[in-house]
């Protein structure tokens, strides 16, 4: 179990960095593709930034400074200080609170009634490290901009100072409220006080406190032991009792809390009880030593006998007496016990009511004290403090007054601001096609889409000529990485775990046109060829197979007059270019060729083929573009579905494979085509090197 935890630690952080850079590379291959998004939103927020701009009316800007620098100095009490007023977010918001920019517009008007009136925007910073306030209005007409940012200030100073005289008022009445309350309370608590004392002695309820504490301690030390005895009495047998008893005598400890265990009496009856114990042991003993010499009717052993069972009356006369003394001891023990418990209830009654009655004059004392506490301090402040006079500050000062500055928007910060916005709008539809789109691109994209295996990654090849076509492998290939995945391919086809004899008839498929099925299927015939293997390339796609083109040959005839019997598959096979590799190609076009697949000729044709050659490949048209593919597939012995990265929708080709799995067709796995080859999951590319030839010494 702990070996098994850093694997699990070790494979999940590989999986996630493997993730991340998938996340990575399918990132950078959309940014490659739709690049022109990003410069296109950046020119769309500059232009919505540039319209603004054009738009906008005219401002015009006055500039002012005031500092909030005095404070109320209290060192302490319930009073509020001018400190705490003075935080600087309060103070902007006050600023800027409505009842001082209405009072301000209305002194404005007061003042220039000429003037037009329009919005005016004030903007406040605070100086750093200061208590300096920076106010910058805004408005469309330069004049009532400035006189509005002196009225601001004002109406700022005269709210202050009505906020000041509120909380002098305020505090005034607070601290009286309170001084009143307190004395009440002091009146209350001394009237209590005077009552319990009237009512008890102080001194003699600490006494009994004290007397019950060390009565209730003997107590209990008493009881613990008569509850010692009692289970020693009822758990122990009469031996033992009588045993334990003697023991403690012979010690000279007590057996128990009572004198009536070491009376005179009791001590004589257990003495006579051991002695008649022993008497009766010796009997015994010189009735066995006798027996060996003389006779059960011997006179002598007749007394002894007789002696013998004398002692035993005894005894057990003694042990009646001792079980009786026993019980009753028991018994007594057992009153003891209860008498005692009654008379600890009783003691504890009489401590705890002496405790509660002191518990409840400390707390009359302890409130009283508290409340005196309280009374002269807030006294104190009421006689120490010139609450009018130190009101009478003023905290709020004038720098500068309002002047006109230069006003005007921030082109180059604006455009930039709308060329961010721009950007950030780009970055959103790009991760939005992202997520929509769901084309695998890298081998972690496939797997995580599908559960069939990767049978090979075929790297994207371009084509050349005018019509962009790829050729074919060839036998001296120098597209090394080429080779390389559809070498990996047909191992992977040929090494494949399974049951059974290996799959030799196979049929290569995809889930819609332009794939590059038909280019696999010609390229793996090609590489099972060059492995030394006779291979068949057979091509079914009866309305649009293209086999022929790869290799220079005619389409005619085909596989489709050989299913119509015209002619014997043997004749139509062409041999191509590359050694051990023939072509069967598609003929002419057939109008009907899922029906064509269903013939025995079709089955009979299979195995034919399959005895003649080492290995059959089958070329046949997408899944989702005619039903020729779901009637050939399940005559094959397995098929390999090709996916092209970048271009095949993982919807689509999911779909595509339920079809066949609902033909019960054998998928042996996928090819993924077109693996661009810097994709991160793709690592022939980085070796390409290892295949230069180098010339030998």
């Amino acid at each position: 179990m702990q070996d098994a935890s850093p694997t699990v630690t070790s494979s999940s952080r590989s999986a996630r960095s493997a993730r991340f850079f998938n996340y990575l590379h399918r990132y950078r291959t959309l940014l490659l593709k739709w690049w022109w998004i990003l410069p296109l939103t950046m020119l769309l927020g500059i232009a919505v930034q540039g319209y603004r701009l054009w738009t906008a009316p005219p401002k015009f800007a006055a500039l002012s400074r005031m500092v909030v620098g005095y404070k109320l100095s209290v060192q302490s009490g319930p009073t509020p200080t001018e400190e705490l007023m003075n935080f600087l977010g309060t103070q902007r918001e006050l600023m800027r609170s409505a009842r001082v920019t209405e009072d301000a517009a209305r002194r404005v008007r007061q003042l220039r009634p000429d003037l037009p009136a329009g919005p005016v925007e004030l903007q406040i910073s605070v100086s750093p490290r200061t208590a300096v306030f920076n106010l910058l209005a805004t408005g469309s007409h330069p004049e009532y901009t400035r006189l509005f940012l002196d009225a601001s200030m004002e109406s700022y100073k005269l709210l202050k100072k009505e906020m000041r005289g509120d909380v002098a008022e305020n505090v005034l009445q607070g601290i009286n409220r309170q001084l009143a309350d307190l004395e009440a309370e002091l009146k209350r608590y001394e009237e209590e006080e005077i009552n319990f004392k009237s009512s008890n002695s102080l001194v003699l309820i600490q006494e009994q406190g004290n007397t019950a504490a060390k009565y209730l301690a003997q107590l209990d030390a008493k009881l613990a032991s008569l509850k010692t005895e009692h289970q020693l009495l009822t758990r122990l047998n009469l031996e033992q009792n009588l045993e334990r008893q003697q023991q403690t005598r012979a010690t000279g400890a007590p057996a128990g809390g009572d004198a009536d265990s070491g009376s005179e009496s009791v001590r004589l009856l257990h003495r006579d009880y051991f002695k008649a114990k022993q008497e009766l042991e010796l009997r015994k003993a010189e009735y066995a030593d006798w027996a060996r010499v003389l006779k059960p009717l011997h006179p002598r052993m007749v007394a002894l006998s007789n002696e013998i069972t004398r002692r035993e009356d005894l005894l057990e006369i003694f042990r009646a007496q001792s079980l009786e003394e026993l019980t009753n001891r028991v018994n007594s023990v057992a009153l003891e016990i209860k008498t005692l418990e009654e008379i600890i209830q009783e003691w504890t009654a009489k401590a705890l009511d002496a405790n509660r009655r002191l518990a409840l004059y400390e707390d009359i004392r302890t409130k009283k004290q508290r409340t005196q506490q309280l009374y002269d301090q807030l006294l104190k402040y009421m006689q120490t403090i010139d609450v009018d006079q130190s009101l009478a500050q003023e905290p709020v000062t004038v720098l500068e007054p309002a002047r006109l500055v230069p006003a005007g928007p921030n082109i180059a910060k604006m455009l930039l601001l709308g060329a961010l916005a721009g950007l950030l709008a780009g970055l959103s539809i790009l991760f939005v096609m992202e997520r929509l789109d769901d084309r695998p691109a890298t081998f972690s994209d496939l797997q995580e889409s599908f559960d069939e295996p990767v049978l090979g990654q075929i790297p994207l090849e371009h084509g050349h000529g005018r019509n962009r076509h790829v050729p074919v492998l060839q036998l001296e290939d120098q597209r090394h990485a080429f080779v390389e995945a559809y070498r990996n391919l047909r191992s992977s086809l040929l090494y494949m775990a399974s049951e059974g004899k290996r799959r030799r008839v196979l049929l290569v498929t995809s889930a819609i046109p332009s794939e590059g099925k038909s280019l696999t299927a010609a390229n793996f015939a090609v590489i099972l060829a060059l492995s030394g293997s006779r291979v068949l390339l057979v091509d079914a796609d009866l309305r649009k197979g293209l086999l022929h083109r790869h290799f220079n040959l005619h389409s005619t005839p085909g596989l489709n007059e050989v299913l119509l019997g015209e002619k014997p598959w043997r004749e139509v096979v062409q041999a191509t270019p590359t050694p051990n590799l023939w072509l069967l190609p598609r003929g002419n076009t057939a109008r009907n060729p899922g029906e064509m697949f269903l013939k025995p000729a079709m089955l009979q044709l299979i195995r034919e083929l399959a005895a003649e050659y080492d290995f059959v490949v089958f070329d046949s048209a997408p899944v989702m573009a005619a039903d020729d593919v779901t009637t050939l597939a399940p005559h094959v012995e397995g098929v390999v579905f090709v996916i092209r990265a970048n271009f095949t929708s993982a919807r689509v080709a999911r779909a595509a494979l339920e079809l066949l799995y609902q033909r019960d067709v054998s998928v042996l796995g996928l090819a993924f085509n077109g693996v661009e080859a810097n994709s991160s999951d793709y690592y022939y590319y980085r070796y390409k090197d290892y295949y230069a030839e180098r010339k030998t010494a």
